[in-house]
């Protein structure tokens, strides 16, 4: 049965750790009104995982993403991208990071209206002057159900069709982890399943590493684990997790009293 058991450890033995962070903090602000949106978080996202990252409003679920992902600068501690040390690069080598080996999709989608969904998809390999893998390409258009899609503009999409195309243009560099921020926040339950179902196949069938952050319990039951937050930091987990099993940790997380 599933249950919150803090503190999180690392990925089990002989589990590589796609990216993992170490004793990290995220201040905003000095003195007395600064703020701590994580205080000394040490925790590790196995490959070819699907995990969940909830926690309460304010928890640092969003801070930590982005600190994962390389799009904000760290206070303090260390995050690793498998052997790669994010914190110890500069600008340019982070953005090469982040376009060659990180791949994101959002709760907005942000296509570029102009585009084809086909040119959406393959937009990172042009950016980094790289070829499209074309029997790449038409692995994640049938798996994703775009076969007949590819033509359209993101107008002429529905808003599950085009975060198909979002995550799929998140795949198609082959990232070492796609990092997913709300990604159904903008999608019905049927069409947010939907993206949902394609995420967890992306990980069992495709060999991806998912880390998403949610704060919809129906959502973190598709991963393999929810790592929960509060007050900036790690307050348990849950291995195969249950919508009601997610609930009650989210419950047991508001009954703590906040850390001095």
């Amino acid at each position: 049965m599933s249950a919150v058991s803090p503190p999180v450890r690392p990925t089990a033995a002989g589990t590589r750790a796609a990216v993992r962070a170490a004793g990290l903090r995220k201040t905003y602000g000095r003195g007395d009104v600064a703020v701590h949106a994580l205080d000394g978080v040490d925790v590790a996202f196995a490959a070819g995982r699907f995990t969940a990252i909830m926690g309460p409003s304010g928890s640092g679920k969003s801070t930590l993403m982005h600190l994962l992902a390389g799009l904000d600068e760290a206070t303090a501690g260390q995050v690793f991208l498998g052997e790669t040390e994010l914190t110890a690069l500069d600008d340019r080598a982070l953005t090469l990071l982040r376009r060659e080996r990180v791949g994101f999709v959002f709760q907005s989608f942000n296509l570029l209206p102009m585009y084809t969904a086909e040119q959406n998809i393959t937009l990172p390999c042009e950016l980094a002057g790289a070829r499209v893998d074309r029997d790449w390409f038409a692995t994640l258009a049938t798996t994703l159900g775009l076969g007949e899609r590819l033509t359209h503009r993101p107008a002429e999409l529905s808003g599950g069709q085009q975060q198909r195309v979002a995550i799929a243009r998140a795949l198609i560099t082959r990232p070492d982890v796609v990092f997913a921020d709300e990604p159904t926040g903008n999608l019905d339950s049927r069409s947010g399943a939907e993206v949902l179902s394609f995420l967890r196949t992306s990980v069992r069938e495709l060999g991806q590493t998912v880390v998403m952050v949610t704060h919809d319990p129906n959502a973190a039951a598709y991963a393999d684990r929810v790592v929960l937050l509060a007050d900036g930091r790690i307050a348990g987990e849950i291995s195969d997790p249950t919508p009601e099993a997610v609930l009650a940790g989210l419950d047991a997380l508001r009954g703590l009293d906040p850390v001095a």
